[in-house]
């Protein structure tokens, strides 16, 4: 005979009891606790985005400890480390930098955690949104996410923008003389622009107190705030899901919050912050005391910006010089404009309003939680490829003076290869992307209906030569067969049954030629008809409903290898004992 002790209750119940009577707390958090989560790698981008940030917060709490944002004149100590910028003139931003590198304790080490998290930050953003992007999560009902992701985005760069320039050196600085450059570059507007962001004449003495209010108050503050909306509408929404057996549009198949998933997420997160440890104390990043304090006169080969603010610089590198006109006593400068506003502001309009252009095409009003192969949806996969490829040729042109001089090549040679990659590559990478995925659809359907190959061939007794294919898994076919393909869309006639031209019709046919950009070429996937037929060709004697077969002892009939496999033939089976179809 056993006996239980009575549970005791724990000393943390009282507190949770009165907070939860005062707030109503408690609700949420068994509402919070219940939601279930995919367990996907590509769901990860995201939380390593938020620890990422989290990073940079408690290492950006430190820095403003010691961090001066003056551009006050001080002279560097003769005493003080590094001997380089002894005695050397500077701002009193670039000197609190060297104090945080050399003198407090642990300050390089945050310094470059912050740095390098801040990349990983910008990385997980885009890798995210391109997930997303491939992966069509982004349709009803998560339009408003989207949209508060790629503010995020574009947060995310700003924040490191602000952030890179507070050390005041020379890297840096250059970076403000360009965002002064295409700043003033802005018709009519542009130099109060400048006056205003600069408090004068460039460089001023404001930017850098200016930029650090930016940088650690308002970027994060609004970053906080969108990321809370943003975690909240993927609870109300319940996440999206990859396709397999069992997930609908209905359903979320994963583990929930508490505790696997909660668990999960925290080791997750010591990952992460282990990483960008190791990172900080391994890897040495942006060395400001090799490059000394601002000074506008030294400018060299292998002046870059961070990865996410190169194609800007690339964009610059590769327009011509030669664009500038004076129009009713206005200087307009297309060597500045076009490459550091017009070209920015047509990638990411395009991207910030895909979906409300591939809902126009549709005219879809269902709401979709389990995601897109990105092979089924080619030219959507192909304008997202040729967006990425567009940006690595900005990226790649950023650095042209470093490849110039490390594989000694023609800098003149390079940028008019890159000049003319920009307008080739991205067409290029679109249409090959786009055959790829037609092609691989093509695939599917030849899968769905006749199985794998398995390169085994048998001899009928009437002569006949065939191969023995292996069935698809329930998983394979699912994933083969359960989606629906985008069809071009379909208007009324330009005129009604009376003659009188119908309303609208201009906007629906602008919207029918965009649906037929995104639809019209396609490969139909396959239905239980045509499953139920390619299973009849081949000889099953299955439901015929996916090509299934009805299992039996045939194999015990038979004593040699060949008689099983023209029995497995007959049967619809492979020698192995699993279901197949056959082709001749």
């Amino acid at each position: 005979m056993s006996t239980t002790a009575a549970r005791k209750p724990s000393k943390a119940a009282p507190a949770a009891d009165y907070l939860d009577q005062r707030t109503g707390i408690g609700k949420a958090v068994r509402e919070f606790a219940r939601k279930v989560f995919p367990d996907h790698w590509s769901f990860l981008l995201g939380e390593v985005a938020l620890y990422s940030f989290i990073v940079l917060v408690l290492s950006g709490f430190f820095l403003t400890m010691f961090f001066v944002p003056s551009m006050g004149h001080v002279t560097y100590p003769e005493d003080a480390l590094p001997e380089a910028m002894q005695n050397v003139g500077m701002s009193e931003a670039f000197a609190s930098t060297l104090r945080i590198s050399f003198e407090v304790r642990g300050g390089l080490l945050m310094r470059q955690i912050h740095h390098w998290a801040a990349l990983l930050f910008v990385a997980s953003i885009v890798a995210h949104m391109l997930r997303v992007f491939f992966t069509g999560a982004f349709r009803k009902p998560r339009e408003l996410n989207w949209l508060i992701g790629f503010t995020l985005m574009i947060l995310a760069l700003l924040a490191g923008f602000s952030g890179y320039s507070l050390p005041d050196d020379v890297l840096s600085g250059n970076g403000l003389r360009i965002a002064d450059g295409v700043a003033r570059a802005i018709p009519i507007i542009g130099s109060y622009a400048s006056l205003a962001l600069f408090g004068g004449e460039f460089p001023g003495t404001d930017i850098v107190p200016r930029l650090f209010t930016i940088h650690i108050l308002v970027v994060p503050g609004l970053i906080i705030a969108l990321v809370t909306v943003h975690l909240i509408l993927v609870v109300v929404h319940k996440h999206t899901q990859y396709p397999g057996p069992g997930k609908t549009e209905k359903n979320v198949v994963g583990y929930p919050v508490l505790p696997v998933y909660a668990a999960k997420a925290g080791g997750f997160f010591f990952i992460v912050f282990g990483f960008l440890a190791l990172l900080g104390g391994l890897v040495s990043i942006n060395p400001v005391w090799i490059h000394g304090p601002y000074d506008p006169s030294p400018v060299g080969a292998g002046a870059q910006p961070d990865w996410y603010m190169l194609f800007l610089e690339g964009a610059l590198r590769l327009m011509p010089g030669f664009a500038e006109f004076t129009i009713f006593g206005y200087v307009l400068s297309l060597n500045v404009l076009i490459p550091g506003v017009v070209v920015p502001g047509i990638l990411f309009t395009a991207l910030a309003l895909w979906p409300f252009l591939e809902a126009a095409a549709t005219k879809d009003r269902g709401e979709h939680h389990v995601l897109d192969r990105p092979r089924n949806a080619p030219v959507r996969t192909g304008v997202g490829v040729a967006i990425v490829t567009a940006f690595m040729v900005l990226n790649v042109a950023g650095a042209n003076d470093l490849i110039a001089t490390h594989f000694e090549l023609s800098l003149n040679g390079i940028t008019w290869f890159l000049r003319i990659a920009l307008f080739v590559a991205p067409v290029f990478a679109f249409w090959l992307t786009k055959r790829i995925c037609l092609s691989l659809q093509r695939r599917d359907r030849e899968l769905a209906l006749h199985g794998h190959e398995t390169g085994r061939i048998v001899r009928m007794p009437t002569g006949e030569f065939l191969e023995v294919h292996q069935p698809l898994t329930q998983e394979e076919r699912w994933l083969l067969v359960h989606h629906e393909a985008d069809r071009m869309l379909e208007i009324d006639p330009p005129e009604d049954e009376n003659g009188v031209r119908r309303p609208g019709y201009g906007k629906d046919k602008q919207l029918q030629r965009l649906s037929r950009f995104l639809y019209e070429d396609r490969v139909e996937p396959v239905d239980p008809a045509e499953l139920a037929a390619a299973h009849a060709e081949h000889g099953g004697h299955g439901n015929g409903t996916h090509g299934e077969v009805e299992e039996g002892g045939l194999h015990a009939a038979f004593d040699r290898p060949e008689q099983q496999d023209r029995a497995a033939i007959g049967a619809g089976r492979g020698t192995d004992g699993r279901n197949t179809t056959t082709s001749s």
